[in-house]
């Protein structure tokens, strides 16, 4: 079923989802195609065009999708975890609050998608483009993000407790009141970042990059700062720190 035939066929779908549903599951991978609330577990859809389809309330649980083109896509509240993404092209797609619990999208391009209040705990997202996507109120404990490009990523409310962004690239992001215990932050750009009252107890900023960084009422308690730039930076007491400061706000 393409998306283009999708309000043709809404009525039948309302009146006996059930049959609707599962003929459209079995609807062959392609552009715009609407499989909503199917059963894909385990499904090879490796290097798949899926572009623009619909795939809301689907089980694909350690799915390989590996190399499939994605992008426009709709997942929210679906089920991925432990699914294979590595290398995707998932620009603009969406996973409101879908489990990723585990799964893989290293080198995926994520640009401008929205993982509001979705579940990537343990996710590996190294190297990913996701420049401007969405982590709104997402859980992204222990995922590892490393050398990612989140430039302007909104991270508000985000669990990163634990997490691997070493080297990131978090120029303009937004952490406000993000959790980040014990996260590794080292060597990681944040020029111009919101870090406002952010859960930064005991994380890792050594080497980072915090020009211009706001960390306003931010928790810093055993966080370390060793050869962190913190040039026009505004500490936590609203201080700004002077050009020049390394390692502490001068």
């Amino acid at each position: 079923m393409k998306r283009s035939t999708y309000w043709a066929g809404i009525l039948p779908l309302l009146l006996n989802p059930v049959t609707a549903t599962l003929a459209a599951c079995d609807d062959p991978p392609a552009q715009d195609v609407i499989w909503i609330n199917c059963d894909k577990k385990g499904a090879d859809l490796s290097d798949a065009d899926l572009r623009g389809a619909i795939l809301t309330r689907s089980n694909l649980e350690g799915a390989k999708l590996s190399r499939a083109r994605l992008s426009g896509a709709e997942f929210n509240f679906a089920n991925l975890s432990a699914a294979q993404l590595d290398d995707t092209r998932l620009d603009k797609a969406r996973f409101v609050s879908a489990n990723l619990a585990g799964a893989n999208l290293s080198g995926a391009s994520l640009d401008g998608s929205s993982f509001d209040r979705a579940i990537l705990a343990d996710a590996n997202l190294d190297g990913g483009r996701l420049s401007g996507a969405s982590f709104y109120q997402t859980n992204l404990r222990g995922a590892t993000l490393r050398g990612a490009g989140l430039q302007k990523a909104n991270l508000s409310q985000a669990e990163l407790n634990g997490a691997n962004l070493s080297g990131a690239d978090l120029t303009g992001a937004s952490l406000e009141q993000a959790s980040l215990e014990e996260a590794k932050l080292d060597k990681a750009l944040l020029r111009g970042a919101n870090l406002e009252k952010a859960n930064l107890l005991g994380a890792d900023l050594g080497g980072a990059d915090l020009s211009r960084a706001s960390l306003v009422n931010a928790e810093i308690s055993k966080a370390r700062f060793e050869g962190a730039v913190l040039d026009d930076a505004q500490w936590t007491n609203r201080r700004r720190c002077r050009p020049g400061s390394v390692g502490e706000c001068r």
